[in-house]
């Protein structure tokens, strides 16, 4: 009978969401688990890699080795964490991308907004927003999205779909 692996005791498990970008679903388990980026930065051994995923910078792309480490700590099947990655897709670093109607629905950001060959919202027929309509700042990385609003003027994201032009 083998021995299953000891899950460490500040693991909390946190599933993702169908088509949630990795930037998202890290700060999830972060806040889940009370942990920060330095932490799961070397209980991976991942370190900064990890920060430059959250921007969506993937040059180099992710090796076998580092998904497996991660997939490891976050108590995922490398299969699942794939899915959070552009595989091919080319990437639109900045500005982060919002389409607060899809937020709306369900509060987290979706890894398709940010490929570069996304102009709009396919579901809602909307272009996306890239800053507050409110204050003009442009949105932080989805890792630091804790209550869905702009960091500037606290502006709900739910609130800017009304601000949402159609394609």
């Amino acid at each position: 009978m083998t021995e299953a692996p000891s899950i460490p005791p500040w693991v909390f498990s946190v599933e993702p969401y169908e088509g949630e970008s990795i930037s998202h679903f890290l700060g999830r388990f972060r806040r889940a688990n009370y942990s920060s980026s330095n932490q799961i930065g070397q209980k991976t051994g991942l370190g900064s890699v990890l920060a430059r995923w959250e921007k969506f910078r993937f040059i180099p792309p992710p090796t076998q080795q580092q998904l497996a480490a991660l997939a490891e700590v976050v108590r995922l099947d490398m299969e699942q964490l794939a899915l959070m990655l552009p595989q091919g897709m080319s990437m639109k670093h900045e500005p982060i991308r919002l389409c607060a109607a899809c937020y709306a629905e369900q509060p987290y950001h979706r890894l398709e907004w940010q490929f570069k060959e996304t102009r709009g919202c396919d579901r809602h027929q909307l272009r996306l927003l890239s800053e507050c309509p409110n204050c003009g700042k442009r949105f932080k990385i989805p890792a630091l999205w804790i209550e869905g609003h702009c960091h500037n003027c606290q502006m709900m994201f739910v609130e800017m779909k009304g601000h949402q032009k159609g394609m």
